[in-house]
């Protein structure tokens, strides 16, 4: 069974493989999906970020969701020397970087608490896989280039991980350099293989800042593999990276 709703302005896909009628651990996903929009979206003035930062970032009395969400990028902040930035030199949160994963993260554990093992949710390109779609071969995981939405880069097998893509090819150059507070341009695009989607999310949006210096670095902090382009068209990979073959179901 497939699911699409449109979530935080981008559409969102899940696609069970489990026999049964699942209507309702789908729905529970996006509902997942939905309240961390209306906590974390900055273009909804009464969400829990907006409250926050209009109150230059202080944290007294925010939830625990909140809580959560700043000290993953806070850690991610540290580790990679500041580079992964999330918050801004006004004080307030920058907590894009996170809440995508960390949201779409709880929405797939929602379903594997439904009982579901095998099953795809895409988050608007990033995404978490469980299982197998049909018990034989791992998800095949598409990666877009990031000189044409309607090229591929890659396609990657993955199974129980999280895949994450990050580039200015979407949204412009909206990922900024911490250290620098300037938009990142070492690579065109970054890609990350990892156990779960919110660390891929986090380390996409790290290594995408730290540029191909990034690229190997990310492997010592949760990636099992990295696929990148470097701002000159040089395709850099590490990892576990196992590549679709050109004759398997996408």
């Amino acid at each position: 069974m497939r699911f699409l709703e449109t979530v935080m302005g981008i559409p969102m896909s899940i696609d069970v493989r489990d026999p049964g009628d699942h209507t309702a651990a789908a729905g529970r996903a996006f509902a997942a999906l939905r309240e961390a929009d209306e906590r974390f979206s900055a273009y909804r003035p009464g969400s829990e970020l907006s409250r926050v930062n209009a109150r230059g970032g202080d944290l007294a009395g925010v939830s625990d969701d909140f809580r959560e969400v700043v000290a993953l990028g806070s850690a991610m902040a540290d580790a990679s020397g500041g580079a992964f930035r999330v918050r801004r030199p006004d004080g307030t949160w920058d907590l894009d970087g996170v809440v995508k994963g960390w949201a779409a993260d709880r929405a797939a554990r929602a379903l594997t608490a439904a009982g579901l093992r095998d099953f795809c949710l895409n988050a608007g390109g990033d995404v978490a896989v469980a299982g197998s779609p049909d018990s034989r071969r791992p998800w095949n995981v598409a990666v877009r280039s990031p000189e044409s939405r309607d090229e591929l880069l890659a396609v990657l097998e993955a199974t129980d991980a999280g895949v994450a893509t990050s580039g200015a090819y979407e949204r412009g150059a909206h990922i900024v350099d911490g250290r620098t507070d300037a938009p990142a341009t070492g690579l065109r695009s970054a890609t990350v293989v990892a156990d779960d989607l919110t660390t891929a999310d986090l380390l996409a949006t790290a290594v995408f800042a730290l540029g191909p210096q990034g690229v190997r670095w990310a492997l010592g902090h949760g990636a099992r593999a990295v696929l990148a382009v470097a701002a000159d068209g040089t395709p850099l990979g590490v990892g576990a990276l196992t590549f679709a073959r050109a004759d398997d179901e996408r």
